[in-house]
Order: C-alpha cells, then sequence, then structure tokens
C-alpha cells in the first residue's frame, strides 16, 4: 500500500508501493491495564509473539485473529483499477540511484514483518509465524511460516533472507547500509525456517528487530541465475514473495501488475479483504494537464487530486455530472506530508541562516492560498506537523534538560531553551507583503548580501545572489512564479527552471545535487528511529536520496541519537519534540502546505469499507471492483 501523508500538493503526484508504516502505538487509546490477549509468552529472558511493539505494550490484533477491522473480509477479487503518476521509467530496479524506476516497482517484495493502517508502532509476523528475542531485544529470530514461494513457486527459505540483507548492505541505494552497516553485527541462518539477527553492543536497540524486520526478501537463485545487480538499471525485476507480480509494460508509457493467483499467502488473515483487484495499471503522462485529460476520456480509472484549482474548477465534465464519476473527500488522520521548498545546503549562498530565513519571508502562504488554492490548504510549521510530536511554544523542563547539555557543547545557541518554537512565517492579504519585505531585506543586509546600483543583491566579491527553483510539474508555475517576483523585489536574482522528470531525479540524486531550491518532503514518521539518520544524518548528506537538503548538524546528530535510544512513548515524544525545535531552527526548508482530507475521484464501479483506517486511504490495498458497476460504465460509453 502507499504510506499515507495528508496533503500532498499543489499538483503534484509521487506513487510508490511501500511497506505499511511502522507508526506509534501511543496515539491509540489501548488500557495498559487489560490483559494481553496474544500468544505472546516468555521463555526464561525470551520473549515469543506473533507481533512486536515499540515499547513492549499490548498490539491491536492477538494471534488468533481472523482479520484486520478495517477491511471488508468477503470483497470479491476482480477487474483493474488504474491510476497515473508523471514523466516515465527506464527500470524495474527501485533500490538503486541509477534509471527511473517504474510505478508500484517495489510491489513484488514482501517483508518478513508488516504493519496495518489503524495502529502504530506495531509489527507483524507476514513471512514469519513467531519471532523470538530477549528483553533487551540485543538480537531477534525470526521463525519461518512453511509453504512461502516465491512467484514462480520455488520455496522461500532462511538463506535468502540472509542472501537479501547481505546484498543491501553492499549494493545499491547507500541508506540501507549506513544504517544497518552500523547497528547489525551478523545474519545467520539456523535451519532451512529459522534466521537469527544479532546486533551491535552499545547501539540502540529498540526499533532493531522491526527494522531487520521490513527489509525487502529476493530470490537468490533468481539473482544469481539472471546475473542480476541491485547497483544497476535493469529491465528485468527481481524475484519476490510478493501477491502482485509483472502482467505487462510499454516503457516508459505504462505499466500493468497482475495478481498472482497462486499467492502463497492468499489465506493469511492479515491478507484477508486485500489485494481485491486482478490488475493494478498505471498511465504515465508528460504533465498534470494531460493527466487530469487523460482521467475525463476514461483512460484511467482512479485520481487522488493535488491540484487545488482542478478540484474546484475541473470536475464539471459530463461524466461527472452524469454521476458516473464519483468526486468526493474522506477524512485522513495522517500527519502533514513536510512538504516544503527545500534548500541546497551544500550552496556557499545558503551557509548563513539569515539568507535562509530571509527567502523564507517572501513566501506568501494566506496569499497562495487564498487567490491559488481555493482555501484548501493549511500551513505546515512541524516536520511532525498535525501529531503531538510537534514542538510547540518555548521549551518545558524536559526538553530543556536535552537540549541544555548541547547549549554547553556550543552546538547550540542559549536561546534554543527559551525561543518559541520556530513558525512558518505570516503574511498579509497582498502578495508582496510590505513587513516581511522590511524583514527579509534587514536579514539579507546584516549576512552581507547589499543592493546594488542595479538593484541587485551582492557580497563583499561581487557575486550576485541568484536563487534557481527547479520545478518539473508545470501546475506549479502558478506557486513558483508569485515567489519569484517577491525575491526579485527585495534584489535576489531569481528564476523558475521547468525541467522534465528525469532530469530533475538526476540533478537532486547523489553524487549531483545539482540544485538550489526545489519542492521536497521533510521526512519523519510516527515512531522515528533509525531512519532519521537517513534524513537528517550529517553521515548521509551527500550520499542519500533522503537528506536531499543536505544537513549537517552535530546537534542533530546527536538529538537522533537521544530519540533512537527513547525507551518510552512519553520519552520518544519529549525527544522528537526537542529534535523538531531543532530542525526547524535550521531553516533548512520553507514549509509549504497540507490538508488533512482525500480529495479524490473515480469511476463509479469501486467499492470501500465504510469506515476507513486513519492513516490509509488504501485503494490498491483494500479497495475493491464492483462487476455490474464496471459493466454499466462500459456500455455507456464512459470507459476506454
Amino acid at each position: 500500500m502507499r504510506r499515507a501523508m495528508a496533503g500532498a500538493g499543489d499538483g503534484a503526484l509521487a506513487v510508490r508501493w511501500t511497506a505499511r508504516p511502522i507508526v506509534w502505538s501511543g496515539l491509540l487509546a489501548l488500557s495498559l491495564a487489560a490483559a494481553w490477549a496474544v500468544a505472546a509468552h516468555a521463555q526464561g529472558d525470551t520473549i515469543t509473539s506473533h507481533a512486536i511493539t515499540t515499547f513492549g505494550d499490548p498490539p491491536k490484533y492477538p494471534a488468533d485473529f481472523a482479520h484486520l477491522d478495517y477491511v471488508n473480509p468477503d470483497a470479491p477479487k476482480g477487474g483493474e483499477i488504474s491510476i497515473w503518476t508523471a514523466g516515465g521509467f527506464d527500470s524495474m530496479n527501485p533500490y538503486s540511484v541509477k534509471g527511473r524506476a517504474a510505478a508500484l516497482s517495489s510491489a513484488p517484495y514482501e517483508s518478513i514483518l508488516t504493519s496495518t493502517a489503524d495502529e502504530i508502532g506495531t509489527s507483524y509476523c507476514l513471512l514469519c509465524e513467531t519471532m523470538e528475542y530477549p528483553a533487551d531485544r540485543s538480537w531477534v529470530i525470526f521463525n519461518l511460516r512453511p509453504g512461502i514461494t516465491f512467484s514462480d513457486g520455488t520455496p522461500m527459505t532462511a538463506e535468502d533472507v540472509v542472501f537479501s540483507f547481505n546484498l543491501f548492505l553492499t549494493k545499491g541505494l547507500t541508506d540501507f547500509r549506513t544504517v544497518f552497516g552500523q547497528q547489525v553485527d551478523r545474519a545467520e541462518v539456523l535451519d532451512p525456517l529459522k534466521v537469527k539477527f544479532t546486533f551491535k553492543p552499545g547501539v540502540p536497540t529498540r526499533d532493531l528487530p522491526a527494522s531487520v524486520g521490513g527489509l525487502p526478501i529476493m530470490s537468490k537463485a533468481h539473482y544469481e541465475a539472471n546475473n542480476l545487480d541491485l547497483e544497476e538499471s535493469s529491465l528485468t525485476p527481481f524475484l519476490g514473495t510478493g501477491q502482485y507480480v509483472l502482467d505487462r509494460m510499454d516503457v516508459g508509457k505504462s505499466i500493468a501488475w497482475r495478481r498472482n493467483p497462486d499467492y502463497w499467502g492468499n489465506d493469511l488473515p492479515i491478507n484477508r479483504g486485500r489485494g481485491n483487484f486482478d490488475v493494478i495499471r498505471v498511465e504515465y503522462y508528460g504533465d498534470y494537464q494531460a493527466a487530469f485529460e487523460g482521467f475525463k476520456a476514461g483512460n484511467y480509472t482512479f485520481r487522488n487530486e493535488a491540484s487545488s484549482i482542478t478540484w474546484a474548477t475541473g470536475y464539471d465534465f459530463p461524466s461527472v455530472t452524469n454521476g458516473q464519476v464519483k468526486k468526493v473527500e474522506l477524512p485522513s488522520g495522517a500527519k502533514a506530508s513536510g512538504q516544503a521548498f527545500l534548500f541546497n545546503l551544500r550552496r556557499e549562498k545558503f551557509q548563513d541562516p539569515r539568507v535562509r530565513e530571509a527567502i523564507g519571508l517572501m513566501f506568501n502562504f494566506e496569499w497562495s492560498n487564498a487567490t491559488l488554492f481555493y482555501g484548501l490548504y493549511d500551513r505546515i510549521h512541524s516536520v511532525w506537523e498535525n501529531t503531538e510530536l510537534a514542538a510547540t511554544g518555548t521549551p518545558g523542563p524536559e526538553e530543556v534538560a536535552i537540549l541544555q547539555p548541547l547549549v554547553d557543547e556550543g552546538l547550540l545557541p542559549a536561546s534554543i531553551l527559551t525561543d518559541e518554537a520556530v513558525m512558518a512565517p505570516a503574511s498579509g492579504e497582498r502578495q508582496l507583503d510590505r513587513g516581511n519585505v522590511r524583514k527579509a531585506s534587514a536579514l539579507l543586509d546584516e549576512a552581507g548580501w547589499t543592493v546594488g546600483d542595479d538593484g541587485l543583491r551582492r557580497n563583499a566579491k561581487g557575486e550576485v545572489l541568484r536563487v534557481e527553483f527547479l520545478n518539473d510539474s508545470p501546475t506549479f508555475d502558478r506557486v513558483f512564479n508569485p515567489y519569484v517576483e517577491n525575491l526579485k523585489a527585495i534584489g535576489i536574482d531569481a528564476l523558475m527552471t521547468s525541467i522534465d522528470n528525469a532530469q530533475m531525479e538526476a540533478r537532486t540524486r547523489p553524487p549531483q545535487y545539482d540544485f538550489d531550491i526545489i519542492t521536497g518532503n521533510a521526512r519523519s514518521d510516527y515512531i522515528s528511529g533509525s531512519e532519521l539518520k537517513q534524513y537528517y544524518g550529517s553521515e548521509t548528506a551527500d550520499v542519500s536520496s533522503f537528506n536531499q537538503m543536505g544537513l549537517k548538524s552535530p546537534a542533530v546528530d546527536r538529538l537522533v541519537d537521544v530519540v533512537m535510544a527513547a525507551d518510552s512513548n512519553d520519552k520518544l515524544r519529549v525527544a522528537t519534540q526537542a529534535l523538531d525545535r531543532v530542525l526547524r531552527s535550521e531553516r533548512f526548508w520553507v514549509p509549504q502546505w497540507f490538508k488533512a482530507t482525500h480529495t479524490i475521484a473515480y469511476y463509479d464501479m469501486y467499492e470501500h469499507p465504510e469506515t476507513l483506517p486513519p492513516y490509509a486511504l488504501g485503494e490498491l490495498d483494500f479497495w475493491w471492483y464492483n462487476a455490474e458497476k464496471a459493466a454499466a460504465l462500459r456500455a455507456s460509453g464512459a470507459l476506454k
């Protein structure tokens, strides 16, 4: 399923297939006094269970649960759902920086553990029957299910698990080996259905059983027999155990995934009512408007609308007015996506935080929301926006206790202990807010970027302050252009450069990082752990596809360690708030916007459970196909 986040937009769509989010159990109202009605039991110091939670709280679902609460366990199987994405693709390898991987290209791969869309902080056995681990979580043993097969019918064993782990330590995306190379001592086969991971001493182990259980598993025999290379772009997919396999592709134009009727896990309780479509098809379009026209013409059938102007004004075509296309808003309980303008901190001109603050002051969200977005959005202020993990006001005593040592060592200014958390600046109803113009101009003057006779700001070397925005979505032009005008008004030589998706991917990935400012995401999770090193760690700043801004902050590095070491929900909340406070003070971003609803349109042949889970829309996961409605639509000529 796709990771649910509130408010991607305005006009961008990223289609990807990921594991269900490992999210924070503290947001659920489980009584800790209630009995843990699961098949977890202790044998000496070893715990054996079907699930693991971040802080040892009871999981929502017991070992003998029949199905997830939010699915229709009797949902029919069949039919096709089709969506769109932008650009093109030239690879089936989602784990390499080389090439552009096809949409949903990680769908064929499963992991030992999985999570759900209605619970935070719990991982359940998928490829395993049970897991064993000591109270200190210094190691974990996964007891694999018998009868698991890859999509070609060959058995999956512990050898494939260890092979996959070792492969990711040496090849593919560097993020895997950056994190696990430092934390995992070894992976070993104990018998064909038993694999053990032992963690290095001295590292936080709270999340490690779930983390290693989340790695994708692929076939060792298939990989070696076909001379595949995780490092390289290739149109030959690896072999996995997943429910969907490649059906057909037109390279760069469309790709379809077919449900494997012989999928080994069809009868698992955690899979009941899920994976209901026979085919999931993705159509590629060169730009947002062309994709919308394709939807109107019935070339694809489900659209998660990310453009406010299209949502407000575009859905007046005949298929909507006659009821053949449904336009609906569904509630979302997900946190904001962290969508923002991201600075490339590797550039010398952005080293001074006063420059970054000044540039941030010139984006007028209030005017944009009223004029461009039809009031659809709220402003993002925090990396953990829309959760209780966001820093608020001035730090309380618990936060101060975490931040004070970093102040004493000179890693943070003393003001972090008394100032309120940095908020995105507010602007007035005019596009060019005069108050913010004065503030931004003063900051740039202080930073040594003064206005010359030609109206442009230069430093002591005579270099012009030039800022280029990269944009690969034409629908974003209306957002960028007023921002560029505002920056020009204070003497910044600002411009927007339009490029295609392939160029954007090449210029923003390692090792190029060839950009000034892009639209991206300040990433976060409901329960944060080692992935923070990928998002914000100094050691990943020049090798990670996630730390696009290139943040290198010793204080942030130390706070990441504090978050990883938190051993209770309360400690995690406070540590994350402290980290959020410091991240926001770094001003590596100009936060954009989010919405707490799913704005979707689809041809009226799909159905979903009456009550959706809080953390996922689930259109590709637990929605289903109504064959009678589909036949009527086709008979009417509404669909291609």
